[in-house]
């Protein structure tokens, strides 16, 4: 199986001074998973947590919404002409009984953000399709010196970004602030995906009473993610895009932006936020 790190090496100029040395790289390999032994997609991930990813994967595409939905994921040998088992090949059976919606459809839709199809469309596929209604989910309200708090818990937590300088996060805290589960990822969309797959293979799904923060920008894939987990709170330190906030206020995500210090701007799902009267009233 593939490592998360390789060493390459690499020409290293500092002010002046030429030098070559050995460098660690986050690694990455596709990843194709299988539906069902059909053939479904195809990521770059960063190797490690291959089947959470796909079951994650599948949280977000509809497919799944608790462990009982999962039957099994395996890696697929004979992936390669000789045979071989690459393990970059995994197949997802689901238990019987579930029905597999038109995921190729729906992947058109609603699954990335560059599709060409207008937001209207994006939005009524999340709608529809999401299986734990944030809105039926228990109140959550956070205030925001714990959330400020958030990204240096995080950042903390990136083994491999030390090493690499290269990877994604996304980690899931209680609505106390513990950090429950971290993971990192050449792609953004990896990490939740591997978070959500390990909350579906543990039975936590919905994740009614965590808050979502990754590293980077909160896109409408990631948003789409959250609602389809029934994460009620999703942070980013940095921006939203536009169909995010506009997902966010459709399904009652409280959406957090530029979470940075102690400064934050909330795009929607205010009421979750716990404002110091006086504060509130400013």
């Amino acid at each position: 199986m593939g490592r998360v790190t390789e060493r390459r090496k690499v020409l290293r100029i500092r002010d002046g001074a030429v030098s070559s040395r050995p460098d660690t790289l986050v690694a990455e390999e596709p990843l194709e998973i299988r539906l069902n032994g059909r053939p479904l997609a195809v990521t770059m991930r960063t190797p490690g947590d291959d089947f959470a990813l796909a079951a994650g994967f599948l949280v977000s595409e509809g497919v799944l919404a608790t462990a009982s939905d999962l039957q099994n994921i395996v890696y697929c040998a004979g992936a390669t002409v000789d045979g071989s088992n690459t393990y970059n090949v995994v197949d997802v059976k689901t238990s019987p009984g579930v029905v597999i919606p038109d995921i190729t459809l729906e992947r058109n839709v609603y699954t990335t953000s560059s599709c060409g199809l207008c937001g209207k469309a994006s939005l009524d596929a999340v709608r529809t399709t999401a299986r734990h209604p944030i809105a039926d989910a228990p109140a959550l309200r956070v205030e925001p010196e714990l959330l400020a708090g958030l990204p240096d818990r995080l950042r903390a937590a990136q083994r491999v970004f030390d090493r690499t300088g290269g990877l994604h996060a996304a980690a899931l805290f209680d609505e106390a602030g513990e950090l429950l589960d971290v993971r990192e990822d050449v792609g953004r969309h990896n990490a939740v995906d591997k978070l959500v797959g390990r909350a579906l293979q543990s039975g936590d799904l919905p994740l009614s009473r965590t808050i979502l923060l990754v590293s980077g920008r909160a896109s409408f894939e990631l948003a789409q993610k959250a609602v389809m987990a029934g994460v009620p709170m999703l942070a980013a330190v940095s921006a939203p895009s536009s169909l995010a906030v506009d997902l966010a206020a459709e399904t009652g995500l409280t959406l957090v932006g530029f979470l940075r210090g102690g400064s934050m701007n909330v795009y929607a799902g205010e009421e979750r936020i716990a404002l110091r009267a006086a504060a509130a009233r400013g």
